[in-house]
């Protein structure tokens, strides 16, 4: 099991340990927003993506843990004299293949995919989707303008890398990028008129995920359902006995089980609190046949926790999970969700959650 987690909040990157329990083991970026973190296993560097409002869009690596950071260069859009794109968000980051040292991928608003192939030294755009024609039919999701939210490599081909898209669907390149396909046919958009619900390019997927040792299971917690894929995003289907409610922003899956995914539930749109007020999490094993409804150690009464795309993560035993939330609440657990046991309940707002 992963004995460390690291914690991306509006007010800075906490890195938690365990040892005798868990606790803060290092600060960074204090009081800055860290919008994404990255562990990269191929060689244990960390990378942290800042969004400094006036000040723009920061990026850093660290090289020892997280003892020291080094800034370096992000993600740039070019510029065109009647273009005023800019880079707003990086809203995910991803390493490549264990095949592609120095590979790694920036998903960020407003919808470009960006690539490098020195550690993030230097980025290149990937052109070959944002010059898609349906690109055009992307809108934004939540923010003013689309993005790119979860980017996942097939771990059997490194070119294979498959995007979720708010609002523009789901996308994957079978050729390490030099062409994409919307692969989204299955998907409906209950928020569209009848004539454009089925369309594959306005689909608002709010995270998707992939399961490690079966990549050709993926699933996603749509903005009006849950929907899963046996067959590496071709085709989805909705799932019909989500409890308590088919809104949500993240889930995780097992990485040595595809059968078993977990979600946390919301209201609605319009309505970003939990169902009755009480913090659940919804698990499946058995593909989405049926659901449980898991509170045990979760706050029932008032809670108004929101469970942001990348606020919750599964070790890559597929037993212990992480859950942090925009009150700045983090629990754990160490039994698939059974129960859950609360570190922190003062955090500042957490984007993202990672076990590294």
């Amino acid at each position: 099991m992963n004995d460390r987690i690291l914690v991306a909040t509006r007010k800075g990157l906490f890195t938690w340990e365990r040892r005798d329990r868990w606790k803060i083991t290092r600060t960074a970026f204090l009081a800055d927003p860290v919008t994404m973190v990255l562990p990269d296993a191929r060689d244990e560097a960390l990378y942290a993506a800042l969004n400094l409002g006036h000040y723009g869009v920061k990026l850093h690596r660290s090289d020892d843990g997280g003892e020291a950071w080094e800034e370096i260069t992000p993600p740039a859009y070019p510029q065109a004299d009647d273009d005023d794109t800019s880079l707003r968000l990086i809203w995910s980051l991803e390493a490549g293949g264990g095949d592609q040292p120095g590979r790694l991928w920036a998903g960020t608003l407003p919808g470009g995919l960006f690539r490098s192939d020195d550690r993030g030294s230097t980025w290149h755009l990937q052109r070959t989707l944002w010059e898609r024609p349906e690109r055009w039919k992307w809108f934004g999701g939540g923010y003013d303008v689309p993005g790119i939210h979860s980017i996942c490599v097939d771990p059997r081909d490194s070119g294979v890398v498959t995007l979720g898209v708010s609002c523009g669907g789901v996308w994957t390149t079978r050729d390490d990028g030099e062409s994409w396909e919307c692969t989204g046919k299955g998907m409906f958009a209950a928020y569209m008129p009848p004539e454009r619900r089925d369309d594959p390019a306005i689909q608002d997927p709010h995270r998707l995920v992939q399961c490690t040792s079966q990549p050709d299971s993926l699933w996603v917690q749509h903005h009006n359902g849950v929907f899963k894929s046996n067959d590496r995003g071709a085709t989805w289907h909705v799932l019909e006995n989500v409890e308590p409610s088919v809104f949500g922003f993240a889930v995780g899956v097992h990485p040595h089980d595809p059968s078993t995914a977990w979600f946390v539930p919301a209201v609605k749109d319009e309505c970003r609190i939990p169902v009755d007020a009480q913090l659940v999490v919804a698990r499946t094993q058995d593909g989405g046949e049926s659901f449980e409804v898991l509170r045990q150690g979760l706050p029932q009464e008032h809670a108004y926790d929101l469970v942001y795309r990348h606020g919750l993560d599964v070790d890559r035993s597929g037993e212990r999970l992480v859950m942090g939330s925009t009150t700045g609440s983090l629990w754990i657990s160490e039994d698939r969700g059974d129960s859950w046991s609360c570190l922190s309940t003062h955090l500042p707002p957490i984007y993202c959650v990672r076990f590294a």
